[in-house]
């Protein structure tokens, strides 16, 4: 007698965003610590990077602007949507048929704030345009780390190509992401950045308590 396969359940796609500065990085490996503990099968990606490719981007996009070679904020958005491509075809989507967890630092949300919201594209374009490289993917939660920007850019370490743009162009961003938020309250969760990364890894946990460890496969 031949036993059916367990059907794997596709996993769940969890994204961080925010302005610079506003612990990202840390409350992401506070959540990946977290929810290893409890037994997830967890992967991390960031947007840009992950593959060989989407470094290429990164170093290129993030590289301190050269007057002799500038990239406009088309040809920006474009290298930010060719590295994402690359990570959702080749990891994230793979990961999500496993039935993995998939946490994710940035994604589309930072291209509309940061390239729309900030540099003024086009948004009902840019969307088009960021649906059509994640191939229609959307992250299930996203939690946005709202700060003040003037606080964030105190805490940045060293200064690249975005980052240097800044404070009105951070407080745009800014604004750009929380009118996202207000668009989409039930998936994009704001949450305070003021505190210790403790205090606000606090207001992060009860929404990751709510994640079914049955969905998961091991």
């Amino acid at each position: 007698m031949h036993r059916e396969k367990q059907k794997i359940s596709r996993g769940l796609f969890v994204t961080v965003e925010g302005t610079d500065g506003c612990g990202k990085s840390t409350q992401l490996r506070m959540a990946v610590k977290h929810l290893k503990l409890l037994g997830y099968p967890v992967r991390v990606f960031k947007d840009p990077g992950g593959t060989r490719v989407g470094e290429e981007i990164r170093r290129i996009l993030l590289a301190k602007k050269s007057r002799r070679d500038p990239i406009d904020s088309v040809a920006e958005a474009l290298l930010y949507l060719a590295s994402r491509r690359v990570l959702v075809s080749r990891l994230i989507e793979p990961a999500l048929a496993r039935g993995k967890l998939v946490l994710c630092d940035r994604f589309t949300d930072s291209t509309l704030a940061y390239q729309g919201f900030g540099r003024g594209l086009f948004l009902p374009e840019l969307r088009t345009l960021c649906s059509f490289a994640s191939g229609g993917l959307k992250p299930d939660l996203t939690f946005l780390l709202d700060i003040d920007p003037a606080v964030g850019l105190t805490r940045v370490k060293g200064t690249d190509r975005i980052e240097a743009l800044g404070l009105a162009f951070q407080e745009k961003v800014r604004r750009g992401y929380l009118e996202l938020a207000r668009r989409e309250p039930k998936r994009i969760k704001v949450i305070s950045a003021d505190g210790s990364p403790g205090e606000v890894f606090s207001r992060i946990l009860p929404y990751l308590a709510r994640l079914k460890a049955s969905h998961y496969v091991k």
